[in-house]
């Protein structure tokens, strides 16, 4: 119980931190070069991110994880086929709820790989099979780079009024700012490898940190623009609905549909909250890479996606811990 708790102290962190973040971007936004200078920390900050994370990453959990590749096509199939499917299919009830625009980004949150740190800490609470969501979870935001751009150019149109572009300049920008630092750092991981271990507060820090910066730069730039005047709160609440009923119903989908297919408790597990999850540490920098600037209306349901998935996902890693001790030795 106490990892879980320390789960929660984690999440609440990073919560408060989202919410300063967004109190500031509406009170104190940034304009000029002042704007300027917080897209230029933005973006090397992304950078760092990455690097770090490549630094982080053991080859050898990916390998052990890889092993049990039936597990690893079930995450595969839901986070990069079954969301971006349903969500479209799902059009003629979400977009009446939340909007055209604010639609767009949960179409935008459908083509996003799984979350990393939260998917393997949940994992663990819940009694998963941690090194298989090391490897799906860290496999899936290495996939991301090359099937969101993908995804994004299938699922958008130049109409909408997120219209993606995406090109070979697009890919290689996103290989710049996100494949390149993770390569490289697993290049080095052989020299900080320790260092990092030994400083892993401050690297969660750093984790947490840049995505405060993502939301800050990006909601200062609507304040600026006058974004929330346009901003109708019956969306804002549809999208709240929206997004917790879209993650019910994919937690039953990847509940039952391993139970089918004879994955043991553990792999169920683990397939739950991998595949269940998006990511805003990895779908953020990518929408600059993609469309060029932080837009509101894709960062929006991202965000509210996100909290909404760290609450239910919390709850439920609670549910089965205590089943776990629950059950005889």
């Amino acid at each position: 119980m106490d990892c879980f708790y320390r789960i929660f102290a984690r999440a609440d962190r990073f919560t408060a931190g989202i919410i300063i973040s967004v109190i500031l971007g509406l009170l104190l936004p940034c304009t000029g070069a002042v704007a300027e200078w917080f897209d230029l920390l933005t973006n090397a900050a992304i950078v760092l991110l990455f690097y770090l994370y490549g630094v982080k990453l053991s080859r050898e959990s990916v390998i052990a994880g890889l092993l049990n590749w039936r597990l690893q096509l079930m995450v595969f199939f839901y986070t990069f086929i079954f969301f971006p499917i349903i969500t479209p299919l799902l059009q003629p009830l979400l977009e009446p709820m939340v909007g055209s625009a604010l639609y767009m980004g949960l179409i935008y949150v459908a083509c996003l790989p799984s979350t990393v740190q939260s998917s393997i800490a949940f994992t663990a609470v819940a009694g998963g099979n941690v090194p298989a969501a090391v490897c799906s979870a860290s496999v899936s935001s290495l996939l991301g780079v090359f099937l969101t751009p993908l995804l994004v150019g299938l699922l958008f149109t130049h109409g909408n009024t997120a219209g993606a572009d995406v090109g070979l300049d697009t890919v290689l920008k996103i290989c710049y700012q996100i494949l390149l630092p993770f390569i490289l750092g697993q290049l080095s991981r052989r020299w900080l490898r320790g260092w990092v271990e030994r400083n892993r507060g401050l690297i969660k820090w750093n984790d947490q940190g840049t995505i405060w910066l993502v939301i800050y730069t990006s909601f200062s730039g609507a304040t600026a623009q006058g974004y929330w005047q346009q901003l109708e709160l019956r969306y804002l609440l549809g999208l709240i609905v929206v997004c917790s009923v879209i993650l019910c119903i994919t937690f039953a989908a990847t509940y039952f549909s391993s139970r089918r297919c004879g994955f043991n408790r553990e792999d169920r597990i683990t397939i739950v909250f991998c595949g269940s999850k998006k990511s805003l540490a990895v779908g953020a920098p990518m929408m600059l890479a993609i469309f060029g600037e932080l837009d509101n209306n894709l960062l929006l349901p991202l965000m509210i996606f996100h909290q909404v998935q760290l609450m239910a996902c919390a709850q439920l890693a609670s549910l089965w811990n205590r089943k776990a001790q629950q059950q005889p030795s």
